[in-house]
């Protein structure tokens, strides 16, 4: 209740359209400003009650703008301007009580406050705004050193032990405000970079993504050795035609997800899809010797998981057509919004024309793919098969893994 109740008041003045970000800035602002006012308000009452009237009225003017800036933020949203008052309150108000006091000494060294002003800036707006916040700070400074020499040149006649005793509390609450500042606004920092890394994992593999962002110019490889599978569900068309948006969007999820969950185990690369096909790398952009091997059991896994996906109540099936082929690739970056990790060349094209000319419920391998897993896998030879760009082609189909070989009979 109490976590509920703190998330309800620090999400005051939150906007639906707002980033994470700007959610994030929100939030440390209100939360720094109410931290502050209690703060403020005791300042004010100490110091009413050893006699200085006028200098508590300073931080009660502190608290009682705080709490405006934060109402009518509560009601317009408006971030820019709770910032502003929030800033010029905190530089302002203690430099009042300095001046009041009669000198540095004598306030305690209160001015320290105005330093939350240009911290601040940092941490609730853009860094270039931090400059001209402690130019105003140190020039607060300066006028309230030379104004409190005129209104009270002879400073206030506070106890010493009082005047110690602020000293200690306005440097150790300050610093205290001002490391919870910037150990939050770093979190919150450190957090965001999280969910963009994560983001950007999910959009590029692992390798791309670190040399992308040390190296922002355009990533271009070429792998000799590397197998490339295309999956494509058999009939999409007519089936989504048949089912309503969600029922389609949520098939194909379902569908994708447990592809995703096969690619991971097989530790291969998702390249993207299209529609209702399905792409996937091995041997890019990490190289490995097993590459066919393991598209060859992916690709088995997959057209089970194909067939148990869907409910058991589904008037319909799903059923792929899967193409394999193996040879050199490049692969790369391309654009710069919305990029995307892909591959190009011959074996690219064969693996995308043996799904495309295969039959349903079957993987339709080349022979560069049929010599590297011969060994190892059941294969049937298809012959001759006419491939569109590329006249005939002799290609296999890959029926299971290699433990059919020991049951098959002599």
């Amino acid at each position: 209740m109490t976590a509920a109740l703190r998330d309800r008041v620090l999400a005051i003045g939150a906007d639906p359209r707002d980033t994470a970000d700007e959610r994030f800035r929100k939030r440390l602002l209100v939360g720094i400003a109410l931290m502050i006012l209690p703060i403020g308000f005791v300042w004010g009452c100490l110091y009413w009650v050893v006699g200085e009237h006028g200098v508590a009225l300073t931080p009660w003017a502190y608290v009682t703008g705080s709490t405006i800036s934060l109402v009518v933020f509560a009601r317009t949203r408006n971030f820019a301007s709770l910032r502003k008052a929030q800033l010029l309150l905190i530089l302002v108000a203690p430099a009042l009580g300095m001046v009041m006091l009669g000198g540095l000494h004598e306030s305690s060294s209160v001015i320290l406050w105005s330093l939350l002003a240009p911290l601040g800036a940092v941490a609730f707006g853009r860094p270039s705004r931090a400059w001209p916040w402690f130019a105003a700070f140190v020039a607060t400074i300066v006028l309230a050193l030379a104004l409190s020499e005129v209104v009270r040149p002879n400073g206030a006649d506070l106890p010493n032990a009082f005047v110690r005793t602020f000293d200690v509390l306005n440097i150790v609450v300050v610093s205290f405000v001002a490391m919870l500042l910037l150990v939050t606004f770093a979190q919150g920092r450190d957090a965001a970079q999280e969910r963009v890394e994560a983001l950007l994992l999910n959009v590029l593999p692992a390798e791309i993504a670190q040399r992308l962002q040390s190296d922002p110019n355009s990533i271009a490889d070429h792998f000799d050795d590397a197998s490339i599978l295309f999956a494509d569900v058999v009939d999409f068309t007519p089936l989504a035609n048949r089912l309503d948006a969600r029922e389609v969007v949520g098939l194909l999820d379902r569908l994708f997800t447990s592809f995703d969950e096969l690619v991971d185990r097989y530790e291969v690369e998702k390249i993207k899809t299209i529609g209702d096909c399905y792409m996937v790398a091995a041997g890019v952009p990490t190289q490995r010797l097993d590459h066919a091997h393991a598209l060859a059991g992916l690709a088995l896994e997959m057209r089970e998981c194909a067939k148990t996906c869907l409910p058991d109540d589904a008037d319909h099936d799903l059923r792929l057509r899967i193409g394999i082929s193996s040879g050199p690739v490049v692969a790369g970056v391309i654009g710069r919004r919305r990029f995307l990790y892909d591959l190009w060349g011959d074996t690219v094209n064969m693996a995308s024309r043996m799904e495309s000319h295969g039959t349903p419920d079957e993987i339709q391998i080349t022979r560069s793919t049929w010599q590297l897993v011969r060994d190892d896998f059941v294969t049937e030879p298809l012959g001759l098969v006419d491939v569109k760009g590329k006249g005939e082609v002799e290609t296999w189909r890959l029926v299971g893994p290699g433990e059919m070989l020991a049951r098959t009979p002599a």
